[in-house]
């Protein structure tokens, strides 16, 4: 069976926050897969999966947790960030100084 085809709008369809954080939740808390849900909420998989992503994320970086593996993940991603940050600024700064020779 054919899905019907929207039409080409170049816009996406408005989602709620308690849309997109249900959806979520019903992945992470009955284990199905995402395409599985996706389909039962008329949503795209890619979509529903990049909601997931961002949410798994977001509680990740949301703070000290009791879990020492979970923290361990926390302040990896921590560091990583602010490395990307310091590369960034390092190569800014050398931007400039260059121009001002």
């Amino acid at each position: 069976m054919k899905a019907a085809k929207r039409p080409a709008t170049g816009r996406h369809r408005p989602f709620t926050p308690e849309f997109r954080a249900e959806a979520v939740r019903l992945v992470l808390s009955t284990g199905r897969p995402n395409h599985v849900v996706a389909a039962e909420l008329g949503i795209g998989s890619s979509t529903l999966g990049k909601w997931v992503a961002a949410a798994k994320a977001a509680d990740l970086l949301s703070g000290p947790h009791s879990d020492v593996t979970k923290e361990l993940a926390r302040l990896r991603k921590e560091n990583e960030v602010l490395r990307i940050e310091r590369d960034l600024l390092k190569k800014a700064t050398a931007f400039f100084a260059k121009d001002q020779k």
